[in-house]
Order: structure tokens, then C-alpha cells, then sequence
């Protein structure tokens, strides 16, 4: 199955940016069609409620090896660089490692989800106040600009399947092993298709699930959510 279609029946849209901070209870800033900013590190910066909040572990959702985003080469091998960007990989650049192939899958591995849920979410906001006298933080409550992580995935590892139309000799393979330098454990098992899994270290974000907080002069109505394939994140 398409990772992006897995993910979406479950209200999580793919990570589609350069950085990636993302962690459950931030607020994001949404204004107009500007790509949503980094607000409040976290909901207990800005607001206060009697509710405590519990970030736990959603074992129902699994992201593994078997969900991919399979894409034709050129745009696979284009949005490859960008995640590696993202990973703080960029130095790799694989366009201009593997220059030729017909098709790019990425996948993750080592994935746990960290949710919450929202009805204790909305159970917070119901009791809640600012943290401090705000009016820029009400102004942008009452229209509506504000967006809470109520999600987010979390992945050790990437792995790219490539499937080249070049032969992968051991003279190649050494090759871009060297200039890998470790970072990227790479493979194969057939002639022309390539397996790299990037080395185990810190949890990066992979997808997203955040909903709009819904206010009408400074009262708390409800959320909203927009992660349905807007690609906010």
C-alpha cells in the first residue's frame, strides 16, 4: 500500500519539508497560504488548563517496510534528496550518485507514533486560559490561524529501494560505499536494484496529524482537523 494512503485514512499527512521539528502539543501558526510556522514548542507555553495532557504511544498505527511511496525515478531520486536534506543527509546527493533508473520507493523503519487524544484535548481547552495577557495570541485564536500537533510519527531509519537501469558492478558498489562513508548501508540483490537504509540514530518526524482550533471571540468551539491531504506540513 501507498504510505500516503495509509496514512491518510488514519489523518496523518507525510512530513513535506526541509525541517523537521515537529513533536505532539506544538502550536502552529497558519496564516493565509503561507506554509504553517513553529508558534509554541509546546501548548503549556501559551495556554493553562486544570486537564493534564498524556502523550502515549499509539500502537494501532504501523508504519513499516511494507507502506511505500513508490515514484518514477527522476522525481523519486528529486524528493530522496530533499528527505535527506531534511535528516541532516544533504551532503549525500544521490541525484548525482545514480543518474538513471525507472523507479525510487522510500519507506521507514524502527517507526512509533506519539499521540494524543482529542477528546482530552478538547476537555483541556474547554478549561483553559492563556498563560499570560496575549492579544496577539487572541487575535490569531479568534481567526482561526492556530494549529496543534495532536501527532506525530516518528521513524530511526529511512530505506530506498532504486530500481536502476544500470548494471551495479562491485567496482561501483565500492565506489558509492566510499563516498557513503557509512551514513547509508547499501545493497543489492539483483543486478539492477539498490537497497539503502540509513544508519540507526535520533527519531525524525515522518508524518503528521494536527487539527485547527476553533475559536469565536476568545470561547473555545472545538477542532478542526486539517491534515487531509492539504499538505500543510
Amino acid at each position: 500500500m501507498q504510505l500516503t494512503k495509509y496514512l491518510s485514512k488514519t489523518g496523518y499527512d507525510l512530513v513535506d519539508s526541509p525541517v523537521r521539528n515537529h513533536k505532539p502539543l506544538q502550536i502552529w501558526l497558519k496564516q493565509g497560504f503561507n506554509r504553517p510556522e513553529l508558534y509554541y514548542d509546546s501548548i503549556d507555553h501559551a495556554f493553562v488548563s486544570d486537564v493534564q495532557l498524556e502523550i502515549k504511544e499509539d500502537a494501532a498505527l504501523s508504519v513499516d517496510g511494507s507502506k511505500k511511496q513508490t515514484h518514477a525515478f527522476n522525481i523519486g531520486i528529486t524528493i530522496l534528496d530533499e528527505v535527506l536534506k531534511s535528516i541532516g543527509l544533504a551532503s549525500l546527493e544521490m541525484s548525482a550518485k545514480i543518474k538513471q533508473g525507472r523507479k525510487v520507493s522510500i519507506s521507514y523503519k524502527n517507526a512509533v507514533t506519539k499521540s494524543v487524544t482529542l477528546g482530552a484535548v478538547t476537555e483541556y481547552f474547554n478549561k483553559a486560559d492563556f498563560l499570560h495577557v496575549n492579544p496577539i495570541l487572541l487575535n490569531n485564536a479568534n481567526q482561526n490561524n492556530l494549529l496543534l500537533i495532536t501527532g506525530v510519527v516518528f521513524a530511526q531509519q529511512l530505506v530506498i529501494d532504486i530500481d536502476t537501469s544500470l548494471t551495479v558492478d562491485n567496482k561501483w558498489m565500492a565506489s558509492i560505499k566510499k563516498e557513503l562513508k557509512g551514513r547509508i548501508d547499501i545493497s543489492t540483490d539483483k543486478q539492477e536494484k539498490l537497497k539503502m537504509v540509513t544508519s540507526a540514530k535520533d527519531y525524525f518526524p515522518v508524518a503528521v496529524k494536527a487539527s485547527r482550533l476553533d475559536f469565536d471571540k476568545g470561547q473555545f468551539k472545538g477542532l478542526l482537523q486539517v491534515t487531509d491531504n492539504r499538505n500543510f506540513f
